[in-house]
Parts: structure tokens; C-alpha cells; sequence
């Protein structure tokens, strides 16, 4: 007789088919929880949409409940605009403040507690400013200049005092080798706002010289209207020349890493017109120039063509050719400028660079010259030159 066979008690089957069920509870639970796991929430300031963004605050971005792990900004030129994460990634801090006119677009990236992945885009546009700022740099970007050139920044409108400090931060200047140096506010001879950069001493030739202004979307007051954009440019230190003008005994030696290379005979300013003393820097030249004395506060006494004219202030201090002069290198007779042959003034002007300096000892003239009237930088001591910074 054969055994019957063994049956599984029926409530069994129940328990385990409740507890595959169970599993397979717990198993979706998980999956929908992370899935409906709250996003975390970014802001952009200024907000996305705006037409007409107010100036004069950076782009701002903030992750709630969670991090940022990618903030990309770009204005309507393809610019990249560049900031800062907070250390514990909750916010992001554009460099610079947004500028005129302009939209930006906002790409974002965060992740939430809960690990949860996000992106987002903001675009938001800038209002007109109603008035804009420019500069004008000297020397230009690629210049070769001479070892007493300055960095001159001339503005367009006014700077009003309590914001120069802010716009000379924005200000950098690099150089290789490094050289010492220090930005300086001054009053140009046209009337207009100037803010000067001079090495402590001449600069090593060969210097190359770099110069960063972040000054997109800062206010130079209600006057002068805001910045509309960064400016970048640099130039190098070329071959040491220098002049050296003797009043006294009228000759003029010029010097190459301080070696005498040439001296010649001239006419420095008459006892009536001395010539102005201490070292003046070349800022610019002319190979023909018509000497009108109108420009100097002569009335219509005399209007001369001259050739190679090196010009060293502002008001019309020169050195240049006075073919007119039958008593050159035996008195001092000009109006103040420094009259050769025109041979000599040829030498002059092939051997002098705009940037060289030129030293005017021996002159009667006890004035010493306003450093806006030309690039007279070195008319000052360096402590002197140092308290023109609005930082100092």
C-alpha cells in the first residue's frame, strides 16, 4: 500500500505570495521616492525675463536646498563671464558687474540633497545707461616705448572723487620682470580726468608690461555715466635713450644705457622764456610742424615751419629745427623749446622715442611742471607721485 502523498498546509501559499509582495512594495517604493525627491531651487539675480536689469550690481546665482555644480554665463557677444563659487557651492558671484545694454544668458547646473540632477536656463537683459564712459590708453597696445613711458588712461567725462578708488582696483598692471609701480589721478592739460601708472624708477628695458581693466558696468558718477566695457592692451620697453639738455653751456648729449653717444650745440629758452627744468617724457612727435605763437601766448608774433619735432609738454615745450636761428648754440634765445639744425634735430628725433625722457638742467625757470601738461610723471618724487592713488 502506498503512502499518500504529503500535502503543504494552504496557508502557506498566502504567507509567501504576501511576502513577494511585500518585496516587491518595498522595491517601487524606493524608486518612486528618489524619483519625486524634490529638485533643488536656483535663482538668478537679476531675475530671468528682465528687459531693463538695473546697473551697478553683479549676476548673482543661489542654489536652495541642495549645490551648484556648473554656472555658465555668457553675454550677447559670446563673451564668457567669469565668478566665483562659494566654498560650500550654494552660490555663484560674477567677477564684475553687468554692463549697459547688454543680455546674458544664465546656464545652470545643481544637484539636491537627495542627489537629485537639474539644469536650467535664465536670459535677462540690461538697461541703457544715459551716459557711457570710454578711455583713451596711452601708449597703444603693441607699442615699443621708451624706459620713462607711463601708462596714461585719459576719460572721456568726468570721474567723481568717491568712485576712483573702485575703478583703480579694477586697474591691473603685470609685468615681466616684475617692477614696482603705483597708479596716480591727474588733471589732464585739456581739462579732462587722467589716472597715470609710473614705475618707481625708469623701467628695465625689455620690460613687457600688461594692463586689465575690469571696468564693465562700473559708475563713474552722474557726471561721467558708466562703463560700458573691459579693456585690455600692453606694449614692451624698448633701447634706454635718454637727452640731456645743458642749459648754460647750450648743448644736448644724448645717452644710450647711459653711455655719452653725441652731443650737440642748440638755443634753450631766452631769460624772457626759460625753458622748463626737471626730466620731461617724449609724447609725441612730428616730422613737420608749423610753429604758431598764438599756441603759446605770443599772439601772431611768428608762424615757422619746423621739421623733426619732438614735442615734451603739452604747452609747447619742443625740441625741433630753427633754421631761422642765426645764433644757434651761441645764446639761448627761443621761447622756451630747444632750437638745433635741422640735422641735428634729425639726429634728435631718430634717437628719441615717444616714452624717452629728457632732463632740462641749469634753467632759470623755477616752475616745476604740471604733471598733466604732457606725460610729466617723473616731475615728482616718488612719495609724492604716491599720494595721486585714491587707494594710498
Amino acid at each position: 500500500m502506498h503512502a499518500a502523498p504529503r500535502r503543504h498546509p494552504a496557508r502557506l501559499i498566502p504567507a509567501l505570495i504576501a511576502a513577494a509582495g511585500l518585496l516587491t512594495a518595498c522595491g517601487a517604493g524606493a524608486d518612486s521616492s528618489k524619483a519625486s525627491a524634490p529638485e533643488a531651487k536656483v535663482s538668478v539675480t537679476p531675475a530671468a525675463g528682465t528687459k531693463s536689469a538695473k546697473l551697478g550690481s553683479p549676476i548673482s546665482v543661489r542654489a536652495d536646498r541642495g549645490k551648484l555644480t556648473s554656472v555658465e554665463v555668457k553675454d550677447d557677444k559670446g563673451g564668457e563671464v567669469t565668478g566665483r563659487l562659494a566654498g560650500d557651492g550654494t552660490s555663484w558671484t560674477s567677477n564684475g558687474k553687468v554692463r549697459p545694454q547688454t543680455t546674458y544668458t544664465v546656464k545652470t547646473k545643481a544637484k539636491s540633497a537627495e542627489g537629485k540632477e537639474s539644469a536650467a536656463t535664465s536670459v535677462f537683459t540690461t538697461e541703457q545707461a544715459d551716459k557711457v564712459n570710454k578711455l583713451t590708453n596711452t601708449p597703444g597696445g603693441g607699442q615699443t616705448v621708451g624706459t620713462g613711458m607711463p601708462i596714461s588712461i585719459l576719460f572721456d567725462h568726468p570721474v567723481a572723487e568717491n568712485k576712483r578708488a573702485e575703478i583703480e582696483k579694477a586697474l591691473k598692471v603685470s609685468t615681466q620682470p616684475k617692477v614696482e609701480g603705483s597708479w596716480g589721478w591727474v588733471k589732464d592739460w585739456s581739462g579732462k580726468n587722467r589716472i597715470d601708472w609710473r614705475p618707481k624708477d625708469y623701467w628695465p628695458t625689455g620690460t613687457k608690461v600688461s594692463v586689465k581693466g575690469t571696468l564693465g558696468g562700473i559708475d563713474s558718477g552722474s557726471d561721467g555715466g558708466w562703463f560700458a566695457r573691459d579693456y585690455n592692451f600692453g606694449f614692451t620697453v624698448g633701447a634706454d635713450h635718454k637727452a640731456v639738455i645743458d642749459v648754460p653751456s647750450h648743448t644736448l648729449t644724448m645717452y644710450e644705457n647711459g653711455k655719452n653717444v653725441g652731443t650737440i650745440s642748440g638755443s634753450a629758452g631766452s631769460p624772457q622764456d626759460p625753458t622748463r627744468g626737471g626730466v620731461h617724457t617724449v609724447r609725441s612727435k612730428n616730422a613737420a610742424e608749423t610753429m604758431d605763437s598764438s599756441t603759446i601766448g605770443h599772439g601772431d608774433e611768428w608762424m615757422l615751419d619746423s621739421k623733426w619735432v619732438t614735442h615734451l609738454t603739452a604747452s609747447g615745450t619742443f625740441l625741433h629745427s630753427a633754421p631761422w636761428n642765426k645764433q644757434i648754440g651761441v645764446v639761448n634765445n627761443s621761447h622756451g623749446c630747444f632750437g638745433m639744425t635741422t640735422e641735428d634735430a634729425k639726429k634728435v628725433f631718430d634717437f628719441l622715442s615717444i616714452g624717452s625722457t629728457v632732463e632740462v638742467k641749469g634753467t632759470s625757470n623755477p616752475n616745476r611742471t604740471d604733471v598733466g601738461n604732457g606725460l610729466e610723471v617723473w616731475q615728482e618724487t616718488w612719495q609724492q607721485w604716491q599720494q595721486r592713488s585714491a587707494l594710498k
